[in-house]
C-alpha cells in the first residue's frame, strides 16, 4: 500500500490536485489511519485559511436537498424508460417448484421406495455373519478384568 506524505496531504487540502489525483487520495483515506492522522493534521494547520460557512443549518439543508434530488435522479433518469414488468409463467415460478417437490416426496413415501432404502442402509451398517466380530482393546482388557475378578471370588469361596 502506498502511503502519502504530509506534503501532498497539504496540497490536498489547498486544492491542488487534479480532480483524478484527488480521488485517489480520497479513496486512500478509506482504507489507511496513518494517511488519515496526516490529513487531519493538515487541516488542523491550515485550519484557519480553509472557507467558514455563514450559516451552518442551511448549508447542512442545501446539501440534503442536493443529496436527495441526485437521489431521485439515480432512481428514475429522465432518459431511461423503465422495463414493464411481465408475469412469469406458472411454471417458472417458486410456488410451483414447491408443489413439484411436495408431490414427488408423497409419491416416494407411499410408493415404499424410503423403507426400501432405510432397510438397504440397515443391511450395508449391520455386521456380516460370515465375518468374526473383532473385539475391541477396550472390551478385551474389561473381559480380563471380570475373569480375574472371578477367580479371586472363586478363591475366597474356596477358603471358607
Amino acid at each position: 500500500m502506498k502511503h502519502y506524505s504530509y506534503e501532498e496531504w497539504l496540497r490536498y487540502v489547498k486544492d491542488d490536485f487534479s480532480n483524478k489525483n484527488r480521488e485517489e487520495l480520497e479513496s486512500h483515506l478509506y482504507t489507511c489511519d496513518q494517511c488519515l492522522e496526516q490529513y487531519l493534521q493538515a487541516i488542523n494547520e491550515h485550519e484557519s485559511s480553509l472557507p467558514v460557512l455563514s450559516n451552518e443549518s442551511s448549508f447542512t439543508d442545501m446539501v440534503m436537498a442536493e443529496v436527495s434530488k441526485q437521489k431521485e435522479f439515480v432512481e428514475k433518469p429522465a432518459a431511461v424508460k423503465q422495463p414493464v414488468k411481465t408475469k412469469k409463467p406458472f411454471y417458472q415460478q417458486a410456488s410451483f417448484h414447491y408443489l413439484i417437490a411436495a408431490a414427488a416426496t408423497l409419491l416416494l413415501t407411499f410408493s415404499g421406495v424410503f423403507q426400501s432404502l432405510a432397510t438397504y442402509a440397515s443391511a450395508v451398517e449391520a455386521p456380516q455373519n460370515s465375518q468374526e466380530k473383532k473385539i475391541t482393546v477396550t472390551e478385551g482388557v474389561i473381559d480380563k478384568t471380570f475373569a480375574w475378578m472371578d477367580s479371586l471370588e472363586k478363591k475366597e469361596a474356596n477358603k471358607k
